[in-house]
């Protein structure tokens, strides 16, 4: 799933198939800058590490590192000196020309074996997973009934099926090991009902959560997670994402009434119907969210929806320590305050966001909170954690309440990833999540931070 600006791909550029020749509170820790010198016959693989930490609270912890960019062919594993632990092994076999022909009768023109389609398809930017085989063929799927003819043929000449969403992924969920077809849910967008009174909506997988909530804004209603920009609900679904909402509106589980998906045999399920109270039977939404393509394609997925807030403050305090600050998250949320997000950033990352933005934030560990409500409320729950703050050995707590300061403020830790980017710009990422309960959030922390300062890693 990456920034659709980014992602987004050229389909016009690609060619045809047959033009030529057939053929998942969050917080995010331990973040490292790795600088890794090309080796050389007679050397081998020394690196000098420069770490930083990225730290947005919400019951898991991540990781980011960043490493210089290579071109490593497509098809054969990293060479001997390079790090292989990540790589996905798996076995090719060519996709049957009568397979080929019998999906360019389903998909006419929307389907390609363009290479930097196929590379793009199979090899999602800014994450460490790698797969030594790309898709075969990529298709564009434009309908639940295309995709289960799609499927059917695969099944029938038994190619391995990848789906594939907005490509925003860090974890390698869209890597094709095994080749086969990515069937690409792009083109599948629209809003196909919207039901204000129950506070649903009914939509294709291809919707990203950032279109769906312009459509929904007039209507005053919005959906509440806010995973990476440019994901989409369909993959969203499929990793059982979160955001920073998550500590308030809870992750995809919590938020997704029925789905329907594409098995493997081609026939289609319905896990629910709208109600939202039901006794009967398995709860098969919540077996397909986080199954990450393995038991079927997702085509619709019924959303529950959530009025957009009266009334928000944001709120950014500094800390001396990483542990002050993580205390701090933790004795928040122990207190009953519905915070609706907290997000942690260290030093280094605050100053890859100066650096990036033009900013002057102090380079110390920094709290971000949001709260909702009325405004009284709002403001009154600033008030508490301003004094939990203040116990913690917390300092300039400072908190605004005009719409264009508070986006400006989310948009900087939205886009910390870029700000990394801009600090060392020749180099990739490499991100993970780890959880933990909230209990071991703090420990978690100090560790990790003790652990990255006894390291080889360079500040």
């Amino acid at each position: 799933m990456a920034m659709s600006s980014r992602f987004t791909r050229l389909r016009h550029s690609s060619k045809s198939l047959f033009n030529s020749t057939p053929s998942l509170l969050r917080s995010s820790f331990s973040t490292k800058l790795i600088t890794t010198p090309t080796p050389t016959a007679n050397s081998g693989s020394s690196r000098h590490p420069f770490p930083f930490w990225s730290l947005p609270i919400a019951v898991a912890a991540g990781s980011l590192a960043l490493y210089p960019q290579s071109n490593p062919s497509l098809c054969q594993a990293p060479n001997a000196n390079a790090r292989t632990e990540f790589v996905v092994k798996g076995s090719h076999k060519d996709v049957p020309q009568e397979l080929i022909n019998e999906l360019k009768a389903v998909c006419k023109d929307n389907m390609t074996v363009d290479y930097e389609e196929r590379y793009n398809h199979g090899k999602p930017q800014n994450s460490f997973h790698k797969a030594v085989n790309i898709p075969d063929l990529v298709v564009f799927a434009r309908s639940e009934e295309e995709v289960c003819k799609i499927v059917k043929l695969c099944d029938k000449h038994k190619v391995p099926i990848v789906p594939y969403g907005g490509a925003t992924s860090i974890e390698g969920h869209t890597l094709s090991p095994h080749g086969g077809v990515c069937i690409d849910m792009s083109s599948m967008k629209n809003v196909k009902a919207l039901h204000v009174e129950d506070m649903d909506v009914i939509v294709e997988p291809g919707i990203g959560w950032m279109e769906l909530n312009e459509y929904l804004e007039p209507y005053g209603l919005f959906f509440p997670l806010d995973p990476g920009p440019g994901a989409t609900i369909g993959g969203m679904c499929a990793t059982r994402c979160s955001g920073s909402l998550a500590v308030r509106y809870g992750t995809m589980r919590d938020n997704v009434i029925s789905l329907k998906a594409v098995l493997a045999n081609g026939e289609v399920v319905k896990t629910a119907s709208r109600a939202r109270k039901s006794a009967a039977g398995y709860d098969l939404t919540r077996l397909m969210i986080g199954s990450e393509g393995t038991l079927g394609v997702i085509t619709e997925v019924t959303l529950r929806l959530q009025k957009i807030p009266q009334y928000s403050v944001v709120a950014m305090c500094n800390f001396p320590s990483i542990k002050d600050a993580a205390d701090v998250a933790i004795a928040t949320m122990l207190s009953g305050i519905q915070v609706s997000r907290v997000e942690l950033l260290d030093e280094v990352q605050v100053r890859a966001i100066n650096i990036a933005n033009g900013k002057n934030l102090p380079e110390t560990p920094t709290l971000m909170f949001e709260f909702i409500g009325t405004e009284a409320y709002s403001r009154e729950q600033t008030q508490i954690v301003q004094k939990i703050v203040s116990e913690h050995n917390g300092s300039d707590f400072v908190f605004a309440e005009d719409p264009d300061t508070k986006k400006e403020l989310w948009k900087i830790r939205k886009e910390a990833l870029w700000a990394c980017f801009a600090m060392e710009p020749d180099f990739e990422a490499m991100i993970s999540d780890v959880c933990v309960p909230l209990s071991c959030l703090a420990e978690l922390i100090s560790r990790s931070k003790q652990e990255l300062d006894a390291s080889e890693l360079v500040w």
